[in-house]
């Protein structure tokens, strides 16, 4: 019973852990799914600059000249594609108050010193003769107006670049939505961009449909600068809504509030911000709302406020190169994540995000973490190739049967060949077949001739020897018995000259082993040949 007890007990506490764990790691979020997008967020900050002249003829004409500049808002950005487009919302850089009722506030309550408000709402005074010039310096523009306006707006953009950059650079708006929750399209005055561009953030094409779905917020709730870096928090999505009144959150726990949540990170700074679906790392809407009501604007909106702008979103070459870094980061290949991180720096020398992972990258090669190098160690330690000797020993061998091939073919080619004379029967000059002496009998046939000679090498200077074929009649062949005219033939230097007495000896008797040679090519020649057939030389040179 005990040990039945202590396993009903441990089975107890399993259920309840894995009961625990389970809502923990449906609302866990993957690290790192913002690095698309947060190189692209940007600090938009847009004031009204106003000229006024107050006409003072209240006495003499007297001129009063001042400047204001107004504040009409700040908020987050995004840049779409290369050249510096952006989106935002329309009450960042647009203000649905009269700047000049603002200004004409002022300039009264300074030049008169009276009491009113500086706000940008119309006022009275007390003097009717000062309430009458007040109301007339009030836009609209009229023939007794006695001010003068000259309001121009201008935007300033601070990018998420090291180091930060104080000043930041212009921007005009392309487009602005009668709603100040619509989105507003800003382009860059002049270039604000390097040869490859600004870093980019990529639109979805649709907003997630389920309920609850994850998703990330960014932004910066100040200028850009060392110790203000962008903020990133996570919420989710409740199912429905669209339009201008937006996609609301919810926390599918209920743990958090997350309207009031995001509204707070609204006013921050917030306002305008990006909304990051957690799959692929896009776009899918803009940070609206504020207070205690946060909700987002879809990337529908975007998308048509960015086509009557013609502003076309793209990715460029530093996206390019950064994804192919974050995809080796996010692996935990370290070691080829450096040099990916370092071209990036190279076409965009101040990505946060790279420097920041790059250094990461640096810390972690060629340690346990680092994925490339496990595969390596693991590569070298549990043979994961044929080893070293095996390749040398084949190839030795490949080299010393190359080596006894070249020599034997080297042994082959420089051994002497016996020479091939031609037979008798196929010798230029001689018919195949006997001729038959006069008498029907046929003579016994001639010893065949000591081998020939070899050809001696013909100078190369001298000029060619013309071979002429000639044809000639079959001869018959003599015995050795048969009366023949002399012919040349080699004998022993050292031997004397015969008997002419002796039997056997003659003139006119032939030695049956006397041949007649040419002295030219060593053909054998007939013995009434007066020319070698196969080189044409005289015989009785």
């Amino acid at each position: 019973m005990r040990r039945f007890g202590s396993a009903l007990t441990i089975f107890g506490g399993l259920v309840l852990a894995v009961a625990a764990m389970s809502p923990a790691l449906a609302h866990e979020h993957p690290s790192g799914i913002t690095d698309l997008v947060t190189p692209a967020v940007v600090r938009i900050e847009a004031e009204a600059h106003v000229d006024i002249t107050l006409l003072d003829h209240i006495g003499e004409l007297i001129h009063v000249e001042r400047s204001y500049k107004v504040p009409i808002g700040s908020g987050t950005g995004t840049v779409i594609n290369p050249e510096g487009g952006m989106v935002t919302l329309t009450r960042v850089v647009k203000s649905g108050k009269d700047i000049e009722v603002y200004a004409a506030n002022k300039v009264f309550a300074e030049h008169y010193k009276v009491k009113i408000p500086d706000d940008f709402e119309r006022h009275t005074v007390k003097n009717d003769q000062l309430n009458h010039h007040l109301q007339e310096c009030y836009p609209p523009k009229q023939p007794t107006a006695t001010c003068i306006f000259d309001v121009t707006t201008e935007i300033r953009v601070f990018p998420n670049i090291s180091p930060p950059d104080k000043e930041g650079f212009k921007a005009e708006i392309v487009r602005a939505d009668s709603s100040p929750d619509g989105p507003a399209v800003l382009v860059p005055v002049g270039r604000a961009d390097g040869g490859a561009g600004l870093p980019t953030a990529p639109l979805a094409a649709a907003v997630p449909d389920k309920d609850a779905s994850p998703v990330a917020v960014a932004g910066f709730t100040g200028r850009p600068a060392v110790n203000l870096p962008e903020t990133v928090d996570i919420a989710h999505l409740r199912a429905g809504g669209a339009g201008e009144n937006g996609r609301q959150f919810r926390d599918p726990q209920n743990k958090v509030n997350e309207p009031e949540k995001l509204g707070a990170l609204v006013d921050r700074g917030l306002l305008g911000g990006p909304v990051i679906e957690d799959k692929k790392g896009e776009v899918v809407g803009l940070l609206v709302g504020g207070g205690k009501d946060g909700r987002m604007i879809g990337v529908r909106e975007i998308t048509k406020a960015l086509a009557e702008a013609k502003v076309a979103p793209r990715r460029g070459p530093i996206d390019a190169a950064f994804e192919q870094a974050l995809t080796r980061f996010h692996t935990k290949y370290y070691g080829d994540a450096v040099p990916a991180f370092q071209h990036v720096l190279d076409l965009y020398p101040g990505h946060t995000v790279a420097a920041a992972h790059l250094k990461t990258s640096q810390q972690k090669r060629g340690t346990a973490e680092d994925e490339g190098a496990k595969k390596a160690d693991a590569a070298v330690d549990g043979g994961g190739g044929p080893p070293l000797w095996m390749f040398l020993a084949v190839g030795g061998v490949l080299v010393a049967a190359v080596v006894t091939a070249a020599l034997l073919l080297w042994r082959r080619r420089s051994s002497p060949e016996p020479a091939a004379g031609p037979s008798a029967a196929t010798r230029p000059g001689e018919s195949s077949t006997g001729g038959t002496r006069p008498g029907g009998d046929t003579p016994p046939p001639v010893p065949g001739p000591p081998p020939p000679l070899r050809r001696p090498l013909r100078d190369e200077g001298a000029s060619p020897t013309v071979v002429v074929g000639r044809s000639f009649p079959a001869l018959p062949k003599v015995s050795s018995t048969s009366p023949g005219q002399p012919v040349l033939v080699a004998r022993d230097p050292g031997a004397k000259p015969a008997d002419p007495t002796a039997p056997g000896t003659g003139a006119r008797s032939a030695d049956p082993a006397a041949q007649k040679y040419c002295t030219a090519c060593g053909m054998r020649l007939g013995p009434v040949h007066r020319f070698c057939g196969y080189c044409g030389h005289p015989s009785e040179t």
